[in-house]
């Protein structure tokens, strides 16, 4: 997504001037991709641990972080140290003892940092915000909101690694970071405790085994016996995976079409969450990753009323390079709907924009890398600080899911006095 934005749409004023990865043969594939598509000569490849030496010789303003969200601290906290703002991909980081490791680098160093919650952009949620400002539901009380992620899209984080929470702190920290942020935005305040249950209940050998299944390969592409397996990805199957995954495995040893039902897997796949904000309203937060559908369902009830959004998106699979699949738009079903306490009901359109993500990725980029971007009245750009509002509820709830103990956001790290500046 940020290769393309850069050489095409923002390239009169934006430069891609390396690449940074573990992987040549990643790199390669994506110059390759420059020069077929494009017609860009090849950019400078450096390996991580040249990252010092590639800031020094191409000197880059910004340093854009896509890395496992595990490592995410390194390269910002380095970048910073070099003297470069950063853009890092959702979540900010894993744990508190590297959010803490963050914001330290940014009070040193005077840098920015800036997390790209392209939800924020998405026309329909952006709509949702504006009902929430024009008063809808007067104050906001309550939120109930449940995400559900379909056994295509959900079953991609248990073959990747996201598997393993070391990784990526698992759903809470990956994947619900985006709808923190969004109920953070949505009703403008942040959380201040959280308590949290979870299980591995579909996914995984044992799982498996209970329901009678097994799946004794430990991958699936080139192995006769998941030919009819339907969890199964084959990386022979798409240019995109045969180039940045298959052919890379000698060189990285990552192997990106692991079996949902092998092992490890050490992340939740069936989570339920809830939240006090500091505003005073509650959340009931739900996430699955093995419905037969994909998509959301949340309400916001207030002092005034209660708005509801209920949409099924049309996502089919991920295709391993950085584009979602989904046929004839992003929503198979939206509706949206305004419940005045003591008026009639009415139906209020979903707006639905071209590009990934709901339409959102087109926006979120222009707000980035235009020079003169249209006015924001919805303050969408998401900074360190709303980073770490969203990742705290994942760390917060992870931990209460270990104890069995409601945990405080404040007791973990200081965001309420951050928030109030």
């Amino acid at each position: 997504m940020f290769v393309n934005a850069i050489t095409t749409t923002y390239a009169d004023v934006a430069e891609l001037v390396a690449f940074c990865d573990h992987s040549q043969v990643r790199m390669n594939w994506y110059n390759q991709q420059l020069v077929k598509t494009n017609g860009l000569g090849p950019r400078p490849t450096y390996f991580a641990e040249q990252f010092d030496q590639m800031i020094a010789e191409v000197k880059p303003d910004t340093v854009i972080v896509t890395t496992i969200d595990s490592t995410h601290h390194i390269y910002i906290i380095r970048a910073m140290a070099l003297g470069c703002d950063v853009i890092t991909e959702k979540p900010m980081t894993t744990d508190l003892p590297k959010l803490q490791a963050i914001f330290a680098a940014i009070e040193q160093t005077g840098r920015t940092l800036r997390v790209t919650f392209n939800y924020r952009y998405a026309p329909a949620y952006t709509q949702f915000r504006q009902l929430l400002m024009d008063g809808a539901v007067g104050q906001p009380l309550a939120i109930d909101f449940s995400w559900i992620l379909n056994t295509s899209h959900g079953a991609d984080y248990f073959r990747r690694w996201h598997r393993e929470k070391q990784n990526s702190g698992g759903l809470l920290v990956h994947k619900a970071t985006h709808h923190f942020d969004l109920v953070n935005w949505w009703v403008d305040a942040y959380p201040i405790s959280v308590f949290a249950m979870g299980a591995l209940s579909f996914y995984g050998r044992e799982n498996a085994a209970a329901r009678g299944e097994h799946y004794p390969y430990s991958r699936y592409t080139g192995v006769p016996e998941a030919k009819n397996d339907s969890f199964a990805l084959f990386l022979t199957s798409k240019e995109a995976l045969r180039g940045l995954y298959l052919e890379a495995e000698a060189e990285t040893g990552y192997i990106r079409d692991r079996n949902v039902f092998g092992e490890p897997i050490t992340i939740e796949d069936t989570l339920a969450v809830v939240a006090r904000y500091s505003n005073g309203v509650l959340l009931s937060y739900s996430l699955v990753a093995y419905s037969p559908w994909e998509g959301l369902r949340v309400a916001v009830t207030g002092t005034k009323g209660r708005i509801e959004m209920d949409i099924e998106e049309s996502i089919t699979h991920l295709l391993g390079d950085g584009q979602v699949s989904a046929s004839k738009g992003p929503f198979k079903r939206a509706r949206m709907r305004v419940f005045p306490m003591f008026g009639q009901e009415y139906e209020v359109n979903v707006p639905i924009g071209e590009g990934g993500h709901g339409g959102a990725d087109p926006v979120m980029l222009e707000q980035i890398f235009s020079p003169t971007p249209p006015p924001d009245p919805y303050h969408r750009a998401a900074s360190h600080i709303n980073g770490a509002a969203s990742v705290l509820v994942g760390i917060a709830a992870n931990q209460s899911m270990r104890t069995g103990q409601m945990v405080f956001i404040d007791d973990l790290f200081p965001l309420s006095s951050m928030m109030k500046k």
